[in-house]
């Protein structure tokens, strides 16, 4: 059986990226596992241990970081989140391409560690595009969109290490060139 693919998956807040996902996760020719990061926050309403995250208390995510148990990891807001090397081995060993959907620090340090993954950054059309999009969801104030903008620039200018870049400007358009890199990468 041949090895999965591991796929970095990456973008601003706000881009389409969850929406991307569902469609890619949703056609079986992709075989695709998502992965199921570990963090120390604790479960929100319906989530389900093992299914949304990996839950633990700071104890042991903590001694997992001394044993070198993540291809990456980072705190925020007083809780850690990290990327389980041992499931996501497994889910590839069973010939599963696992994807990774994480923030672009996390992304550089998976793509450091797994030379052979496959990083894709989603982009918008432009930061005024993506900014309307923020503001149509009506989920934050001006304030905190004109903060994530300036963080989307951060981003965007770190993702020049990424060997694919999709702009979602139609979602169906965008979700086509998702699924046709990974096919290509596939038959290689």
């Amino acid at each position: 059986m041949k090895k999965g693919l591991l796929i970095v998956y990456s973008g601003p807040s706000g881009v389409g990226k969850s929406t991307i996902l569902k469609e890619l996760l949703e056609d079986k020719k992709l075989n695709l596992a998502f992965s199921i990061s570990m963090t120390t926050r604790a479960l929100r309403g319906e989530e389900k241990d093992g299914v949304d995250y990996f839950f633990v208390d700071k104890k042991t995510f903590e001694k997992a970081i001394e044993e070198d148990a993540f291809l990456e990891y980072a705190s925020y807001v007083d809780n850690y989140y990290g990327t389980p090397k041992a499931y996501v081995e497994q889910k590839r060993e069973e010939g599963k391409n696992v994807i990774l959907e994480i923030d672009v620090q996390g992304g550089l340090q998976v793509n450091e560690k797994c030379p052979d993954a496959i990083s894709i950054f989603i982009e918008p059309p432009s930061i005024e595009e993506l900014k309307k999009r923020l503001i149509g969801r009506g989920t934050d104030d001006l304030k905190v969109i004109e903060k994530r903008l300036k963080q989307v620039k951060r981003e965007i200018k770190s993702s020049k290490t990424y060997k694919y870049h999709v702009i979602n400007n139609v979602l169906e358009d965008a979700v086509k060139e998702v699924k046709e890199i990974i096919k290509k990468e596939m038959d290689n």
